[in-house]
């Protein structure tokens, strides 16, 4: 079987690592000329509304999937037209705009911080009356790792702020007193059959995630699930599917989805029986789901904008490095490690042992 995937990031380059052992192929359309997953199969050059090159993917590719969901749902419409296209274009198109995702998760009645519409600079002076301050204006689409967004702490900070996010269209947000930033790893077969992976602590830094600790026997577990599963059948969704969450007076409030396998699952690939990504393939493939479980106490350490030396790394004692192949660059995600351990203070530990080598 050969998969064609729309980006050619770390997410299809680890996406190729998992399929290589089930006989699957792929093909990357990625208009970078230094796509990191090339190596891992056919790299077409182009860009994500060019149709030459999109019907010769067609072509080539028994189905298609996308690594990241910055590409435009028409790009998936169109495709569709040709081969099948796991997750959906209906699914891309709510989970990019993050105006259509925060509308699904009320429809859903999952809970949300406030928000509002914001198309102008009026907009944005009325939804600050109507939600308040703090509160942080995000343009609607594009934004990742803490850009294309702004916090308003004071009145002076809305003056000009969507002038100062590109005058495109955004959405405002209440701030949200939250007690920790959690995450659900999900994946959803064609026939429906959905397995979850435990909730992900995750500390960010600058925007960026930094640090992801899987949980055991989480209180909030099933509550996450549920609202997760919901989302899953409203969009009869195929493959992985990560929500973030907001923990809020021992509950949750939604933050966003991610249509695709999502950074704070990379601990699966050394600490689950089955990788969201391996699991991702299963599931737009229409073969059987394999078992989220995880394999003793696990943890991921993002690498931004370089990765410590080698040999330092995988001298710790079950510490997995993956290097993403990338130029360095700051601010830039070029590796992760995952960690393992028997018990958590020992993982722990370990956590400490790689953080002192990034700050080294």
């Amino acid at each position: 079987m050969k998969i064609g995937v729309i980006g050619g990031g770390q997410l299809g380059r680890m996406l190729a690592l998992a399929g290589t052992p089930l006989g699957m192929n792929f093909a990357f359309l990625d208009p970078a000329p230094d796509a990191c997953a090339a190596a891992l199969g056919e790299h077409l050059r182009a860009d994500y509304s060019d149709p030459d090159h999109l019907r010769q993917l067609a072509d080539e590719v028994d189905l298609v999937t996308f690594e990241f969901e910055s590409v435009p749902a028409e790009t998936v419409a169109f495709l569709s037209q040709f081969v099948p296209v796991y997750p959906c274009a209906e699914s891309l198109r709510i989970a990019r705009d993050r105006w259509f995702e925060k509308s699904l998760f009320k429809d859903l009645g999952i809970p949300t911080p406030a928000f509002a519409n914001v198309l102008d600079q009026a907009d944005l002076d009325h939804a600050v009356i109507e939600i308040g301050l703090p509160a942080v204006l995000k343009t609607r689409t594009l934004g990742y790792d803490g850009k294309g967004q702004k916090v308003l702490r004071k009145p002076e900070d809305v003056v000009g702020a969507f002038a100062e996010l590109g005058s495109v269209p955004c959405i405002l947000e209440g701030f949200v007193p939250f007690s920790g930033e959690v995450s659900l790893v999900a994946v959803r077969g064609r026939d429906g059959e959905t397995r979850f992976y435990p909730l992900v602590h995750n500390t960010h830094v600058n925007g960026i995630l930094n640090l992801s600790v899987a949980s055991s026997n989480h209180p909030l577990q099933a509550l996450a699930e549920d609202y997760v599963g919901r989302v899953l059948k409203q969009l009869d969704y195929v493959g992985v599917l990560a929500f973030e969450f907001f923990e809020v007076d021992g509950g949750l409030k939604a933050n966003e989805i991610a249509p695709r396998v999502h950074n704070s699952g990379h601990w699966t690939i050394e600490g689950a029986e089955c990788s969201q990504f391996e699991n991702h393939l299963r599931a737009v493939a229409g073969l059987p789901l394999g078992s989220t479980a995880k394999v003793g106490e696990s943890a991921m350490l993002n690498f931004i904008g370089s990765v410590p030396p080698v040999d330092k790394v995988v001298a710790i004692d079950d510490c997995h490095l993956h290097h993403y192949g990338k130029a360095f660059k700051a601010g830039r995600k070029v590796g992760h490690a995952t960690l393992r351990s028997k018990d958590l203070a020992t993982l722990q530990a370990r956590i400490k042992d790689v953080e002192a080598l990034i700050e080294g």
